[in-house]
């Protein structure tokens, strides 16, 4: 690409980006990309609650909670470890035996000591953390993987770049960039370039916020030694997953809201193969954008438990490709599909009448 075209390209993304970052159109893919991080935020909020309303009750040490055994006696247990946070006591009636339960809470900062006595004597001790970064991590993964993916990027994607054409078809606009003196090629990809860089902002942002606020209300002891390890490459894998998924999408999306009048059933098809991935052929589910982005994601999420039996027998998910042949794939995947969508560009013709 000469200088001169590259100048025209750039100039047409800044133009086309202001535009689809300020367009009311876009408004809902803001929403899209900011839903997981208000999720994660209000669990935040929530565990801030708890411990507040916790530690207001009385903090024991953690030796202390640790000191209690099997067996012990409900009175030299309260004795010992004084007022506990939460006090509960029922009848217990199982057939012939009848037995006064209390079951009490203590709380040393970060876990949950559940006490359960049986006519004064321990039963059973359970510990419990307030917050688990383990099972945060899981979950993260997760909704990252099945809902931001599958769903947030896919449909945000879908409204960003399919307007870049269609959209200027449907407001009878697009002639003037036809008549623009540049080739048809650099109008490709100057749109292509200014979807692109809203999209990425949006979503990479989108995921950098969401894992930040997962993060949010844990330990400080065990979040220092989980940013000295693998903060800094998860925070950038997920975000660099989220851009590679608008690559991808995004290059399907433009091509097709420029070849197709109506981009939803293509849309709606594209949504099911994706979704199905795990239970295509190994063959097949390497021809989808989402078998390439998952490959990035450090954690993969855990298998749903309550999975049908026969999706359980169906569900057989492809070794995934190491990372840079993930990143080189989705590549050339996507320089095909523009490749393809130039070509036709060069053909297009507009007739608002049947548009």
């Amino acid at each position: 690409m000469t200088p001169l075209r590259l100048r025209q390209a750039l100039t047409l993304a800044w133009l086309e980006a202001r535009r689809a970052f300020l367009s009311r159109r876009s408004f809902w893919v803001y929403l899209l990309a900011l839903f997981p991080a208000f999720v994660f935020f209000m669990h935040g909020i929530s565990v801030k609650i708890q411990r507040d309303r916790l530690s207001s009750r009385g903090v024991i040490s953690a030796a202390l909670m640790d000191s209690v055994r099997e067996s012990e006696t409900e009175a030299a247990v309260i004795a010992r470890l004084g007022k506990p946070v939460n006090d509960f006591a029922f009848d217990r009636r199982a057939k012939q035996d009848r037995a006064l339960v209390r079951r009490v809470n203590y709380f040393d900062g970060s876990r949950i000591l559940v006490l359960t006595f049986a006519n004064g004597v321990l039963e059973s001790k359970r510990v419990r953390t307030l917050v688990n970064l383990e099972e945060d991590r899981a979950v993260f993964a997760m909704v990252f993987q099945n809902f931001y993916l599958r769903l947030a990027v896919f449909f945000g994607c879908l409204g960003i770049f399919v307007n870049l054409f269609r959209g200027k078809m449907m407001d009878k606009t697009l002639h003037f960039w036809l008549l623009a003196p540049m080739r048809r090629e650099v109008l490709l990809g100057g749109k292509y370039l200014a979807g692109l860089l809203a999209a990425s902002l949006i979503f990479g942002l989108g995921a950098l916020l969401s894992f930040r606020l997962m993060l949010w209300e844990k330990p400080p002891a065990e979040l220092a030694l989980f940013w000295q390890q693998h903060g800094p490459a998860h925070a950038f894998a997920y975000t660099a997953a989220a851009v590679l998924a608008c690559v991808g999408y995004g290059s399907v999306f433009l091509a097709t809201g420029l070849l197709l009048r109506n981009p939803i059933i293509p849309a709606a098809v594209l949504l099911l193969w994706e979704g199905a991935n795990p239970f295509l052929p190994s063959m097949l589910q390497k021809l989808s954008v989402i078998y390439y982005v998952q490959a990035l994601c450090p954690v993969a999420p855990p298998p749903d438990p309550n999975m049908p039996a026969i999706m359980q027998f169906l569900f057989s998910p492809a070794n995934p490709p190491s990372r840079l042949l993930a990143v080189t794939g989705l590549l050339l995947v996507t320089a095909l599909v523009l490749w393809l969508a130039a070509r036709a560009v060069r053909k297009i013709e507009i007739n608002y009448s049947t548009d």
